[in-house]
């Protein structure tokens, strides 16, 4: 890691990221033998994906930009208790999210969804659903435009 230039800054950001949940690394399917090219750091307010041996890069996904957490688990997987999580997120860099080969997964999923759901309350980012609004009522709308 480099010198930090401004520790009052780092302090401050690394605060906002909240408390650090779980610290999980990708795993080899065979034998579920930690591989440490991929890192995912969980915090109360972001999920930290670190990949990359010479080369390093390090994305962030705030948790109030998860839509929805899917699990899964091949048969494999679950001889050797790994699982894959798959995030849908609003995220610009990336709209889908593998948690390949992690344990714990069912406890991350969990984690994750609710904590999803506590950062869009704080936020007031809550998004509403339309279910069953179709094509078809977009007139009966504009009807009651002409009430008045």
């Amino acid at each position: 890691m480099s010198k930090i230039v401004n520790p009052e800054q780092y302090a401050a950001s690394t605060e906002a990221k909240g408390k650090l949940c779980y610290k999980e690394t990708g795993r080899l399917l065979f034998l579920a033998i930690p591989w440490p090219f991929t890192k995912y750091e969980i915090h109360e307010n972001v999920l930290t994906i670190t990949r990359g041996f010479l080369s390093i890069s390090e994305d962030d996904c705030y948790m109030y930009k998860i839509s929805d957490v899917e699990i899964k688990r091949s048969i494999l997987q679950r001889m050797v208790g790994l699982s894959t999580i798959v995030l849908f997120t609003s995220d610009v860099t990336d709209k889908t999210i593998v948690m390949k080969n992690i344990k714990h997964g069912r406890e991350i999923k969990d984690f994750l969804l609710q904590a999803s759901e506590s950062a869009k309350l704080r936020r007031r980012t809550v998004n509403m659903q339309n279910i069953g609004f179709g094509a078809d009522d977009i007139h009966d709308v504009d009807d009651f435009d002409n009430l008045g």
